[in-house]
C-alpha cells in the first residue's frame, strides 16, 4: 500500500547530510513494513536486525559499539556482506537495546557512508533511557503515523477520486454531487476503519467490518501491555484511567481535557505523567489552547488548558464500542460523540500533514477548534461534523484577528465567501 513517508526515505536516502534515521511512532503504524519496503526497491540488499525476536543481539553490542567492530558482526549475523552506500541497515524495536541506539552516534560521526534505520515503539525510545545517553544531534527522527483520508482513498482504489479533491480544493470550486457523495461515504468508512495498515489492507480486501474490529481489538490489547511493559508500576494504572476516558471526554460539549470527568477530585498532579507517556507513545496527542494570536503560538500556550485526541480514529471507535453501523449512519445516539469525533478527525489529518495544532477560546463566547500556521499565517479553523455552517465563533475570531482568511470544515461541498474557505471533511488531509 502506499504511504507518504517513501517520498521523505526517498529525499533521506539522497541528502548529503544524512544521519542515521530513528522512525518512531506507535505500535502497528507500518514502520517496519514501511522501511523493508523502501530497502527492497531502492537498495541491492537490506540487512535486518529485531532485538525482540533475537534477544542475543544485544551481547553484540555489549563491548564495543564502533562501526568498524559492528559492521563485520552484524555482516556475519545477517549471513549477507553489508556494504558502504548499497545495503540499508536496519534495527528493529531498538528500545530494548539502549546500547544499539547509543551506537547510532557513532554511525554518524565514523560511518556516516552506511546507511541505517531504526525503529522503535516511542515508549521505549523517548522514555526508557536508564544508562546510556541518546544520539542528540546525531540522528534524524520523523514520525510514522497511521495512514491518512488520503492513504485510505489509494488504499481504495480512488486515485481519481484524490485527484479531483485536490483540485477543487485549490480552485475552491464544488466536486460534482456523485463524486462529492462518494467521498463522504469514504470520511464514513475511513471514521470506522482507521489507519491502521493491517485494518485498511483488510477493509479494501473483504470489506469486513466484524474482522477489522477484531484487529482493533488486538492493537487495543498490545498498547494495553505496552503501558505495563515500559511503564513505572504506580503509573501504570492512571495510564489507562486517562486512555479509558479519553472517549467520555470527546462526548463533552466541551471537548478541553477536564481531570475530574477521570475520577471524583482528580487533579493534574496525580495524571500528568500519565498523560505525558501517552503522548510520547503516539497513542495521542494534546491540543493546548493558546491564549493569544501571535507567532509564535507555542509561546502563547497555556498549560492548564487542552484536548486529548486519539492517533487513530477505527481505535477510538473499537474503543468506544461504537459499531461500523453507528459511525455509517451516523446514529442519533451518538448526537453526543459527533462533533468530538469530527475534531479527532481533523486533528488526525492536520498532525500527519506536519502542522502543530492549538485551539482558542473567547470566555465563553467563542472557541475555534483549530489555530494552525500554514504558510506563514495564522489560520482558525472550525470543523462542523454535519452541513450545518453556521458558525458564530469564527465570526468573532475574525472580526477580533482578522486572519487572511478561515476555514470551515464540514459536510459542505467546496468554496469560497466572505474570507472563509468552505471545505469537506473528507479533504482535510488537502490543508
Amino acid at each position: 500500500m502506499y504511504r507518504k513517508i517513501t517520498e521523505f526515505l526517498e529525499e533521506w536516502k539522497e541528502s548529503k547530510h544524512r544521519k542515521p534515521l530513528i522512525l518512531q511512532g506507535a505500535r502497528q503504524v507500518g514502520k517496519t513494513y514501511s522501511i523493508l519496503e523502501f530497502g527492497r526497491t531502492h537498495y541491492e540488499n537490506t540487512v535486518y536486525f529485531n532485538f525482540e525476536t533475537d534477544p542475543k543481539l544485544n551481547a553484540t553490542f555489549e563491548e564495543n559499539i564502533s562501526p568498524s567492530y559492528l559492521i563485520p558482526i552484524l555482516s556475519h549475523i545477517a549471513g549477507q556482506t553489508i556494504v558502504r552506500e548499497k545495503t540499508l541497515i536496519v534495527f528493529d524495536e531498538v528500545q530494548l537495546c539502549e546500547r544499539a541506539l547509543t551506537s547510532l552516534k557513532y554511525f554518524c560521526e565514523e560511518g556516516p557512508e552506511y546507511h541505517i534505520i531504526v525503529a522503535g515503539s516511542l515508549p521505549g525510545v523517548a522514555v526508557n533511557r536508564d544508562k546510556f545517553s541518546f544520539p542528540v544531534g546525531k540522528v534524524d527522527i520523523k514520525t510514522l503515523y497511521p495512514m491518512d483520508m488520503e492513504e485510505f482513498m489509494i488504499a481504495l482504489g480512488e486515485n481519481a477520486l484524490v485527484k479531483e479533491i485536490r483540485k477543487c480544493f485549490q480552485n475552491d470550486t464544488p466536486m460534482p454531487a456523485a463524486l462529492h457523495s462518494r467521498a463522504m461515504e469514504l470520511y464514513r468508512q475511513y471514521n470506522a476503519v482507521g489507519g491502521m495498515p493491517e485494518c485498511v489492507k483488510q477493509f479494501a480486501e473483504t470489506g469486513d467490518y466484524v474482522l477489522i474490529r477484531h484487529i482493533q481489538d488486538t492493537i487495543l490489547t498490545s498498547y494495553l501491555n505496552d503501558m505495563s511493559k515500559y511503564n513505572n508500576l504506580n503509573e501504570i494504572k492512571k495510564t489507562r484511567l486517562v486512555y479509558d476516558n479519553i472517549t467520555v471526554q470527546l462526548s463533552k460539549k466541551n471537548t478541553r481535557f477536564q481531570y475530574k470527568l477521570i475520577k471524583k477530585g482528580g487533579r493534574a498532579s496525580e495524571f500528568e505523567n500519565a498523560i505525558e507517556w501517552l503522548c510520547l507513545s503516539g497513542i495521542v496527542s494534546q491540543v493546548f489552547k493558546v491564549e493569544q494570536i501571535k507567532k509564535p503560538l507555542e509561546n502563547y500556550r497555556d498549560i492548564d488548558a487542552f484536548k486529548i485526541y486519539v492517533s487513530d480514529l477505527g481505535l477510538l471507535a473499537a474503543k468506544k464500542d461504537l459499531t461500523a453501523d453507528d459511525i455509517l449512519y451516523m446514529s442519533e445516539e451518538l448526537n453526543d460523540f459527533k462533533g468530538g469525533l469530527a475534531e479527532n478527525y481533523v486533528n488526525v489529518q492536520l498532525t500527519v500533514n506536519g502542522y502543530r495544532t492549538y485551539y482558542w477560546e473567547s470566555g465563553r463566547a467563542a472557541e475555534i477548534d483549530f489555530i494552525i500556521q500554514r504558510e506563514g499565517r495564522l489560520i482558525p479553523i472550525e470543523v462542523k461534523s454535519a452541513d450545518n455552517t453556521r458558525a458564530k465563533s469564527l465570526k468573532v475570531y475574525m472580526d477580533t484577528y482578522k486572519p487572511d482568511y478561515a476555514i470551515k470544515l464540514s459536510a459542505k461541498n467546496f468554496g469560497y465567501e466572505d474570507g472563509k474557505k468552505t471545505v469537506p471533511l473528507y479533504a482535510a488531509f488537502c490543508i
